[in-house]
């Protein structure tokens, strides 16, 4: 029998790199509908939830689809199954399958939507666009015997601990003696109950992000083999990671503005999008916006980049880019379906590492709503 994951605890490995508090003030991201407290053995991932989606849930009996946009994006009034969203609810609840919205967490998070875009057009040296949260940094202290210390270090750098820069797996570790008494009712790795012990230990530092406290400390936990394990957490001062909207980075060679329009044309598979041309005849640095684009005009002006390349833009405010000499390419907001492949793999991986064999697919339904005629 396989052994499947509960629906909290798979939500729980998304938002170890997609945390909630990362989401623009009033998205509403989260569960939407149904229930995360049951076993679940497959898993869709998909960008909107429309009835089609959920009809292709139900065939291939899924038990949770997590969805990049929300499918109840203002509360409702009242649940009429004779309307298109009252259908959709009524079959998820018939067929017991739950929704979870992850939207602009997914978008923020270095490990979300807009990195990907940014990784598709293939930019260098990326940066956020617009800053909206800073990860905490925290420092973690823990206690290990000698025997145990490379495998403690593993198992945190390998859960995201320990990154500075372009470095990973940083700790320091110092040398001293533990002391403990094992008490009645203990069972304990090292010693006997009621006599003092003296183990040489190593105490190993690291820095970590805030977001990841959780994940670090339970891979932590899990490595050591004491029954109560002796670790400090450390508020820090240090500056964290800026994340935010967008990306702007660098092409590794210069376009003119037709070549970058075939660029862009063909790593997201499209036959044709629009183009608001500006003032420059050539594109080094690029700006990249997954969703509504329409408020990230000017920081894309004011970090230079020679192009915005998003997914929607309004009619008037394309004329005040084009007043400001700004390029902007409107690849539509489908172009946000890269998350579809790129956080099944992402979830499917972290399932297999914790052992588990829920099933990760992901929508095959395409969902953009425009047709060139």
């Amino acid at each position: 029998m396989s052994k499947c994951a509960n629906g909290q605890y798979i939500i729980s490995l998304l938002e170890s790199f997609a945390p909630k508090k990362m989401a623009v003030e009033g998205d509403p991201i989260g569960l939407q509908v149904g229930s995360l407290n049951k076993p679940v053995q497959k898993v869709m991932i998909a960008l909107d939830v429309l009835e089609s989606v959920v009809d292709e849930a139900i065939e291939g009996k899924v038990d949770l689809i997590i969805a990049h946009h929300p499918l109840l994006y203002r509360p409702l009034k009242k649940i009429d199954i004779s309307t298109s969203k009252g259908k959709v609810i009524e079959k998820l609840i018939k067929n017991d399958i739950a929704v979870y919205a992850a939207h602009t967490n997914l978008d923020v998070t270095s490990l979300g939507v807009n990195e990907w875009l940014a990784d598709q057009l293939q930019l260098m040296n990326t940066e956020v666009l617009s800053t909206t949260y800073e990860d905490k940094l925290v420092k973690l202290s823990v206690f290990v015997p000698r025997t145990h210390e490379e495998q403690v270090k593993d198992a945190i750098g390998n859960a995201g601990a320990g990154h500075i820069g372009n470095y990973s797996h940083c700790t320091f570790t110092s040398n001293g003696i533990g002391t403990f008494t094992p008490l009645e009712g203990t069972s304990p790795y090292i010693g006997k109950q009621g006599q003092l012990e003296k183990v040489e230990e190593v105490k190993i530092e690291s820095i970590l992000p805030e977001s990841i406290q959780k994940m670090v400390i339970s891979a932590m936990k899990k490595a050591h083999p004491y029954e109560e394990v002796a670790y400090d957490l450390y508020p820090l001062l240090n500056k964290g990671e800026e994340l935010g909207i967008g990306k702007i980075g660098k092409l590794s060679k210069e376009m003119n503005l037709q070549e970058f329009v075939e660029h862009v044309k063909k790593v997201f598979g499209l036959s044709h999008l629009r183009v608001i041309k500006g003032k420059n005849s050539s594109i080094k640095k690029v700006a990249v916006v997954g969703g509504d684009g329409n408020k990230y005009i000017y920081p894309a002006l004011y970090k230079g980049a020679d192009v915005l390349v998003t997914g929607d833009i309004y009619y008037h405010n394309a004329h005040d880019a084009q007043e400001e000499g700004l390029t902007i390419i409107d690849a539509g907001h489908h172009i946000e379906q890269i998350m579809k492949s790129k956080l099944k793999d992402l979830l499917e991986q972290k399932l297999m590492n914790h052992k588990y064999e829920t099933e990760v697919v992901k929508s095959n339904i395409v969902t953009d709503p425009f047709s060139f005629m």
